[in-house]
């Protein structure tokens, strides 16, 4: 392996990472979580994290990567020393977020909320984003038989 394409790996894979940890700390989105978001296989961030591959990323799935984080693709070109001139697809606009989920965000990123505070915080998401979906119960809903 030439020294340019170690140096490539290298760049691509600390931005792969730095995405990751933004993604765990701002949203708190596991690696299962974002391969969902981004459409992009856990093996296959994984790998590029370890910069374990032969061939270059497709562009499409770094493309993939970053809209599904929010991010713009050009850096990532440019971590693999791809045209940066060469303009990505435009990433959708993303739907609006609800205000209380936006409040949990600013306060897992301030500097001033404790780290025990950060924890109970994602703590509390990780539980209510995997728990059960409860079956509706009928007699709630005023709804009668017959």
């Amino acid at each position: 392996m030439t020294g340019n394409a170690h140096a490539r790996k290298i760049a691509f894979a600390t931005f792969i990472r730095r995405a990751l940890d933004d993604a765990r700390a701002t949203r708190a989105w596991s690696g299962t979580e974002v391969s969902r978001r981004t459409g992009v296989s856990r093996q296959t961030i994984n790998r590029w994290v370890r910069g374990d591959w032969a061939s270059d990323p497709e562009a499409e799935r770094v493309v993939a990567f970053c809209e599904g984080l929010g991010l713009n693709a050009v850096a990532a070109f440019g971590a693999l020393g791809w045209d940066r001139n060469t303009p990505p697809r435009s990433a959708p606009t993303p739907p609006p977020m609800d205000p209380d989920v936006e409040a949990l965000l600013r306060r897992l990123v301030d500097p001033n909320v404790s780290d025990a505070e950060k924890f109970h915080i994602r703590e509390t998401i990780r539980y209510l984003a995997y728990r059960p979906t409860l079956p509706m119960d009928g007699r709630r809903r005023g709804r009668k038989a017959g």
